[in-house]
């Protein structure tokens, strides 16, 4: 099958850059086989030459066999960077480019055993963030699981659902309690756990926005009637508003309801500003 017919001549490789290769190696090796590449990286096979008088189906074949093993090597060409390309770029083939890098990145059974327990150590250590979603977390355990897994380290989904019961924030402790109830918890799937988990965790923000949403509306309500009421400061007389309102109940105000001033410069009296006196010197 010829990449162009299968439509993964349209998909981007995976780049490798030195880290990770386990995990490239996995997702390059998947890449190859759906180009139908990867028989020359695996096998190296030879090409015969053409008889004389060679048919157009040994031609063809030829061609194809030919063709694949120069289109595998371009591939993994493509796929290293700048400066991993200068140490594989004297490799004959496709086969010695993968062999190299197996050997330089992969490293022993040695090296393997140590990566293996720092990806171990990392797991044991990770402990769930209060700013963390069930998502999140689940996606760095997931992550450190599957990197285990291509170093044949064993982190089941077994320890992957008891790493999450036992590292959860205490907002979580009231699921955790009905799941002991209803459910036996060393035999609950990662996906169930995640889907309780996650249930209660868009409960609890629903719960947090209407409660903010009730504080806004009231906030709201209350600017409103405060603008509706006039604030009254303090009189000429010292009185506060509150007294002054009790001042304005009263007979005499309600009964004359004159406005009052400071004493009058010119004459004395508080019915008036100064301003407005017919006894002022400037009067006309």
């Amino acid at each position: 099958m010829e990449a162009r017919s299968s439509g993964f001549s349209a998909m981007a490789p995976p780049v490798f850059d030195g880290e990770n290769y386990q995990t490239w190696a996995v997702r390059m090796r998947a890449y190859l086989e759906g180009c139908d590449f990867w028989e020359a990286v695996e096998q190296d096979y030879e090409v015969a030459p053409l008889p004389d008088n060679p048919t157009i189906n040994q031609i063809k074949y030829y061609k194809e066999r030919t063709t694949r093993k120069a289109k595998a090597k371009s591939c993994l060409y493509a796929v290293i960077s700048p400066a991993i390309f200068s140490r594989i770029m004297a490799c004959e083939s496709a086969k010695d480019i993968w062999d190299f890098l197996k050997a330089e990145y992969q490293g022993d059974e040695k090296i393997r055993s140590m990566k293996g327990l720092n990806l171990t150590a990392e797991f044991k250590r990770l402990q769930m963030k209060e700013s963390e979603t069930i998502k999140e977390y689940s996606d760095k355990l997931i992550r450190i699981e599957n990197q285990a897994r291509v170093l044949s380290t064993d982190l089941s989904e077994k320890r992957l659902v008891q790493k999450i019961l036992v590292s959860l924030p205490e907002r979580f402790e009231a699921t955790i309690a009905s799941l002991e109830n209803t459910k036996d918890l060393s035999q609950i799937k990662l996906e169930k756990l995640q889907s309780a988990l996650q249930a209660q965790e868009q409960r609890r923000l629903m719960r947090l926005e209407g409660s903010t949403e009730g504080a806004l509306q009231a906030k709201e309500q209350q600017n409103i009637g405060g603008k509706g009421k006039k604030w009254k400061g303090k009189k000429v007389d010292g009185s506060s508003g509150s007294e002054a309102a009790t001042g304005e109940n009263s007979a005499d105000n309600s009964k004359n309801n004159w406005r009052r001033y400071y004493s009058c410069k010119h004459c004395g009296k508080q019915n008036h500003p100064h301003f407005r006196s017919w006894k002022r010197p400037n009067v006309r």
